[in-house]
């Protein structure tokens, strides 16, 4: 049995709504990454300090201890070289993203940032884990 084309058509526009629906999570998350990563290059502690979630707020209740934490426990994050996005994943309300990052020192590294939907529906750093990426074969 053949659909016919104005159906298919019909099905196909229908479904385009959960295609978009399905990345917005990831963009937004990754835009939220982006931000934060340009506040730290501006030195800019406050804008750095306003993607953190509730519970990383709660660790570091000042703008100035969170800026000091991330500059001496997350050089890559802090003063990244290049960074690109990678994989993720969403599950319910977080997003896992993986970002490649090259850092001031010239190592590759893998963040995998955790982001959480806040009740207003923005989404928030969680944390940060950094995996040391190995280096490639010389050729």
């Amino acid at each position: 049995m053949r659909m016919p084309a104005a159906m298919f058509l019909c099905v196909s526009l229908s479904l385009m709504p959960l295609v978009a629906q399905a990345e917005e999570p990831v963009d937004t998350a990754q835009d939220v990454i982006q931000s934060q990563i340009a506040a730290f290059l501006n030195g800019d502690a406050k804008a750095a300090y306003s993607f953190a979630s509730p519970a990383i707020r709660g660790k570091f209740p000042t703008e100035d201890a969170f800026f000091d934490m991330v500059r001496k426990g997350y050089a890559p994050v802090y003063r990244p070289g290049n960074f690109a996005f990678g994989r993720s994943r969403v599950e319910g309300d977080m997003v896992v993203q993986e970002v490649l990052i090259s850092g001031p020192d010239g190592k590759d590294w893998t963040a995998l940032y955790q982001l959480l939907k806040q009740p207003d529906g923005s989404y928030k750093i969680n944390g940060v884990h950094m995996v040391r990426t190995a280096p490639g074969p010389a050729i």
